[in-house]
């Protein structure tokens, strides 16, 4: 069965962001200043798996050996 998976990935807390200040940098520029400011990546995958918390695992895999580096990001999964 196919499942929409949705996986976000984003610093750590207390890692430097510079694309983050940056941008929040830019917004002040134009008159948006910002109390704080993030960012994060969105992947959208569709998997071919038995059952919700296959998907779920693949993905976690995904991140674990690709996507994310444990070390300086934390990811979230949604399995639709």
């Amino acid at each position: 069965m196919n499942y929409d998976v949705t996986i976000t990935i984003a610093l750590k807390e207390g890692m430097l962001n510079p694309e983050a200040r940056a941008i929040r940098h830019a917004l002040a520029n134009l008159g948006f200043p910002t109390e704080d400011l993030s960012t994060a990546r969105l992947y959208r995958i569709t998997l071919d798996a038995a059952d919700v918390a296959a998907a779920e695992a693949e993905a976690r895999q995904m991140c674990e050996r690709l996507l994310a580096n444990p070390v300086i990001h934390h990811y979230t999964i949604e399995v639709e």
